[in-house]
């Protein structure tokens, strides 16, 4: 599986009920951070998910960015100033999870 594709399972899993699909998409001690504050291991992302309410993305563009990759995304959904542009950037590992997820305005 390419970057680009790991990207279109991530935004799809992210919307789906079963969340096992889109935890077991990460490596044991990936890192996400989000609103400014790191979530290390798939314990920590499991809590932070459940904070983050349900939501559509729209993948707008995809671009290269270092040893990663940058998607920028509009999501809406209903929280206060619905809709918003999101850049995505994504580190993977060999086997193809996600090792690292940065989520910023």
């Amino acid at each position: 599986m390419n970057e680009s594709q790991i990207i279109e399972r991530y935004f799809e899993l992210a919307t789906l009920a079963d969340s096992e699909p889109y935890f077991a998409q990460f490596t044991p001690d990936a890192v996400v951070e989000d609103e400014g504050r790191e979530h290390h291991g798939i314990d920590e992302i499991r809590r932070w998910r459940t904070e983050v309410p349900q939501v559509h993305y729209d993948v707008l563009s995809t671009v290269e960015s270092g040893p990663g990759r940058v998607a920028t995304a509009e999501i809406s959904g209903d929280f206060p100033g619905s809709p918003v542009n999101l850049s995505y950037y994504f580190e993977t590992a060999e086997d193809g999870r996600i090792s690292v997820l940065r989520i910023r305005v």
